[in-house]
């Protein structure tokens, strides 16, 4: 179910026009679903039946304060990656205790912020790392929780630019290097070790490299437990994909319980830090059409929103669906719909069939992860 569709030939977010929200404050313009928000979570969050979990909102996604609200009102966790995130999060009511702290270069303020505002964990990525986290707890007279992410070596299957969770990536620990420094930490003044974390990549969608990459953080887990490590909790990370064109990914209720049986009784806490399974598919990105020209073969659909406002389509080549808020009776035409900046790879989609005029206003649909956060 979506909550963009077609009414009287209009498209529209739970019913209210996206025409006249764009006429109102103007384009580029992001427009996000509260509904498709809340559903989203609660497809997790229902699929837990009692079981002890945490759903860590990954904020990198979507940054925006209303959307983080939204879950923060819904109890969700968080997952962040810089101090900025930290305070966001803060100023739209999430709750401290509730936040795990990732990333691979947390900088000694960050990690002060952190411990001030008494997070639920970091996750930490490397040697350095630990140390840091151990002298600044040391030096501020508090106790900081860590886990250590795992980097397994599974293959998730995705664009080589969002793929975590290879050796080659920058991201963990080597999985063969993680019993020696959780003895490491647990030598170190001022961490609890608490947990254990891996993150494969981004936009899977299959559940088999996520049940591939828990099976091995399984095993270590026996491991650290045989050596008197007790893990409190066990995150898997993110990373399930949304339907931005064919794609078919697993509903989350699905992946979920396929965690659970490879879990099976053991007694851990699950984490689980979704972003843009949360966001992708609640957010559009509203344009209007300045200009349509023709350089010999090719027609030009050239829109007031750009590469700076939705990075995607130029990084990734990714693919958004582009649709008409107006529905006519308009024979279509073939454009590539480009914005003003003076880059050819400003496009935000190639080849689309659009029966529109100038002035007329579109959406670019599934923007809602990964588009304002990374614009500028």
């Amino acid at each position: 179910m979506s909550s963009f569709s077609y009414q009287h030939n209009q498209l529209t977010a739970e019913s209210v026009s996206l025409s006249d929200i764009a006429n109102k404050v103007g384009t580029p313009c992001y427009v996000y679903s509260k509904s498709a928000l809340e559903r989203a979570y609660h497809s997790y969050e229902d699929a837990f039946s009692g079981r002890d979990h945490l759903i860590c909102y990954a904020v990198k996604a979507n940054s925006s304060l209303a959307v983080l609200n939204c879950f923060a009102r819904m109890g969700s966790g968080f997952d962040i990656v810089s101090g900025g995130e930290l305070t966001r999060v803060l100023a739209a009511g999430g709750d401290a205790k509730k936040i795990v702290f990732s990333g691979v270069g947390k900088t000694s303020g960050e990690i002060e912020s952190a411990l001030q505002a008494d997070i639920f964990c970091f996750n930490v990525e490397s040697e350095s790392e630990l140390k840091r986290v151990s002298s600044i707890a040391q030096r501020r007279g508090k106790t900081a929780r860590v886990s250590i992410r795992v980097n397994p070596d599974v293959d998730a299957k995705t664009h080589p630019y969002i793929a975590t969770g290879l050796k080659e990536n920058k991201f963990g620990v080597a999985y063969d290097d993680a019993l020696a420094l959780y003895e490491r930490a647990h030598s170190l003044p001022q961490l609890e070790i608490c947990g254990i974390d891996c993150h494969i990549g981004s936009q899977l969608t299959e559940v088999t490299p996520f049940e591939a990459a828990l099976e091995k953080i399984l095993l270590l887990v026996d491991q650290l437990e045989g050596k008197g490590l007790s893990i409190k909790h066990i995150d898997i990370g993110g990373g399930l994909g949304i339907r931005y064109r064919a794609e078919a990914p697993p509903a989350p209720g699905s992946y979920v319980l396929s965690l659970l049986q490879l879990l099976g009784n053991r007694p851990q806490k699950l984490l689980l830090e979704p972003g843009r399974s949360l966001v992708g598919n609640a957010g559009v990105l509203l344009a209007r059409v300045e200009y349509i020209k023709r350089n010999g073969s090719k027609n030009f659909l050239i829109v007031d929103a750009a590469m700076n406002d939705l990075m995607r389509p130029a990084l990734y080549d990714a693919y958004h669906e582009i649709l008409p808020l107006q529905k006519t009776d308009m024979p279509a035409v073939c454009y590539d719909v480009v914005g003003p900046v003076c880059e050819t790879g400003d496009f935000l989609g190639r080849d689309r069939s659009l029966g529109v005029v100038e002035g007329d206003l579109i959406a670019i649909m599934s923007a809602g992860a990964y588009g304002m956060s990374m614009s500028s």
